[in-house]
Formats: C-alpha cells, structure tokens, sequence
C-alpha cells in the first residue's frame, strides 16, 4: 500500500486529535517498555533505550515548531506552556541519557497530555480561558 493511500486511509477514520493520542501512546509504551531496562556492562543500556528516549525528544520538538507555526490557532499562553513542556522534555532526557534522571517523569508528562487528548473537548474550558496544557489541548497540530 502506498503512502498516500495509507495517509487517505487513516485521514477517514481518525481525527488529528485521535491521531495525536495514538502518537503519544505509542511513544510512551516505547518508553515504558525501556523504563525498566538495567543497565549493561560499562554502562551501555540498549539501543532501543536509547531509540525510546530520541523519538520522545522529537515527538516534543515537532509540537514546539507547530506551536511556532503562524497557522497554529492556540492561544499565545497555550503555545508558552507546551514550549516549556518541550524544553524540559529535551532537558531532563539529555540527564536520563547520562544516566543522572529516570524516565518516569517523562512518562508521566505525556500521560497527562493523553488524558487530555482523550477527554472529550467539551469537557474542558475554552483554550482562552484554561491554558494548562494536559487539559487544553484539543489538537496539538495547526488544526486546532
């Protein structure tokens, strides 16, 4: 199957939200998977430790640059909140990296989002009245 039909495919039967949890749930159980992972001979943990870690680091830095977007709709406090989310996302993974930090916070921040993603929008404040990010998010893509 072709990119394009497989992107026609999955634009009919899932919405950016949808999309965005699926995201989300699947890099999380990529880290979850590694969270446990003891540490080798020397220090060396497993490239899929490694791998784990890198695609959460650019999970948030592709939600920083749409957040830069002039076409991304959030609210100007919605779009500080998330920067700031990725900053310390990419900060604290350099620190796990080393070996200083775990990944549970990590884990944790993008569990947040997900119930955020997953509630229904109605159920939350308008992104101009609540700026947390777990909660606001509707759509972390340019179709908010």
């Amino acid at each position: 199957m072709s990119v394009k039909k497989y992107k026609a495919a999955q634009a009919s039967t899932e919405n950016p939200r949808q999309t965005e949890y699926r995201l989300f749930a699947e890099v999380t159980k990529a880290l979850m998977a590694v969270s446990e992972v003891s540490v080798v001979s020397k220090g060396v943990r497993p490239q899929e430790f490694y791998k784990a870690v890198d695609w959460n680091r650019r999970l948030w830095l592709a939600l920083q640059v749409d957040i830069a977007s002039t076409e991304n709709r959030f609210p100007d406090s919605l779009k500080a909140a998330i920067a700031s989310i990725s900053i310390w996302v990419d900060k604290h993974s350099r620190l796990v990296l080393r070996g200083e930090l775990t990944l549970e916070p990590l884990i944790s921040v993008n569990r947040t989002i997900m119930e955020g993603l997953s509630a229904e929008p109605n159920q939350h404040s308008t992104p101009s009245t609540d700026t947390s990010a777990a909660s606001a998010v509707g759509s972390l893509g340019t179709s908010a």
